[in-house]
């Protein structure tokens, strides 16, 4: 199977399924010199980790992170970067009903399709158990970055209840089981997705995430284009179906004087009266907060029986039992944050090789 790579001067392989032995990483091109450690990606991993809550999975996953190479003495060497995350808890038998069976909305058909060949236990590679290998290398990613770079995510909607934006706490994304800025709307939520688990169903969500501090002038016009970059990681994420940027499809309902982000100077500093853009301007970041969102379908696992066909063409139904997770997209939250970063940590390794950190560092005057 090939194109399990993304990035360019930052490039990220990962490898693994769902019940194999273990699942990881190998990030290529990170620069030497940076303080790196397991405690350094260990709390990431934690925020996406399974069974942590009656709202996801109750499969039992500790995702202890293993630095296998690329560190030495605490700090990177500008060598490939091995992390490792073994499985501990997979129950196999669970998918013995569909190993001949396709589940609707589930990329057994065309994996099938493809490859004439599929790992039924769990999904193999199209779990999202293979996501953990992407928030491990975003932790990576977010050392390159630097601490003036502040990526967050939250869950903005969950089916069809949707937050108010009014009520908008980035405090209260930790303190809720599902990353929700909108202490009201997660509350309601609660008995909603507790239902949807009973009934052995499942919802999908749309996930936020916001970058503060992105240097002005990251990406490049037509062909890298951040914006493009940006949503090229997010739809790669298991079971995401939709992307936009900044206002996004709401941009089209808009007049050209309401979409315009009017600019003044301040100062002597840039200032913009607001950010339809999302941050990016032809391809390139602006300097303002990037802003983007993701949609992720419902779960495909669910009990209620669906009618599908078998490997001999069979038409069958299929209900799938096991451990699932009745709306993925919340933990989709910390994986959306990882990918964001690995994207801005090429471009900006990508800004400097063309640009200097001198020209990073300008701006407006």
């Amino acid at each position: 199977m090939s194109h399990n790579s993304f990035g360019h001067l930052f490039r990220v392989t990962t490898w693994g399924e769902s019940h194999g032995p273990a699942i990881g990483c190998v990030i290529d091109g990170c620069p030497p010199r940076i303080p790196l450690t397991e405690a350094d990606i260990q709390p990431y991993l934690d925020r996406r980790r399974p069974g942590q809550s009656a709202f996801t999975t109750q499969r039992q996953e500790p995702d202890q992170v293993r630095i296998l190479s690329g560190v030495f003495e605490g700090e990177t060497t500008g060598t490939p970067i091995a992390l490792q995350v073994e499985n501990i808890d997979q129950r196999s038998r669970d998918y013995g009903d569909i190993a001949q069976r396709f589940r609707p909305g589930h990329a057994d058909l065309t994996y099938e399709l493809k490859y004439g060949v599929r790992d039924h236990r769990g999904g193999g590679r199209s779990s999202a158990r293979e996501t953990a290998c992407r928030v491990a290398a975003g932790a990576v990613a977010r050392r390159v970055l630097g601490q003036a770079v502040t990526i967050r995510g939250a869950l903005v909607q969950l089916g069809p209840h949707a937050i108010d934006r009014g009520r908008w706490d980035w405090d209260e994304v930790a303190r809720n089981p599902f990353f929700c800025p909108d202490k009201q709307a997660a509350a309601a939520w609660e008995p909603i997705l507790v239902e949807t688990r009973r009934a052995g169903s499942s919802l999908g969500a749309v996930i936020e995430v916001v970058a503060e501090g992105v240097p002005a002038g990251l990406g490049a016009p037509i062909y890298a284009k951040l914006d493009a970059d940006i949503a090229s990681a997010l739809m790669g994420i298991n079971a995401v179906k939709g992307v936009e940027i900044g206002d996004g499809f709401a941009a089209a309902a808009l007049s050209g004087e309401d979409n315009a982000d009017e600019m003044w100077m301040e100062a002597g500093t840039l200032r913009f009266g607001s950010n339809h853009a999302g941050g990016v301007l032809g391809g390139i970041a602006t300097g303002q907060p990037l802003v983007a969102r993701f949609a992720v379908k419902p779960t495909s696992s669910i009990l209620t029986p669906r009618r599908s066909v078998d490997r001999a063409g069979q038409e069958v139904e299929v209900s799938t039992r096991g451990r699932h997770d009745p709306c993925v997209g919340i933990r989709a939250v910390p994986v959306g944050e990882a990918m964001v970063a690995c994207v801005l940590a090429d471009h900006l390794l990508r800004h400097r090789g063309q640009c200097g950190a001198e020209q990073a560092a300008k701006k407006l005057r």
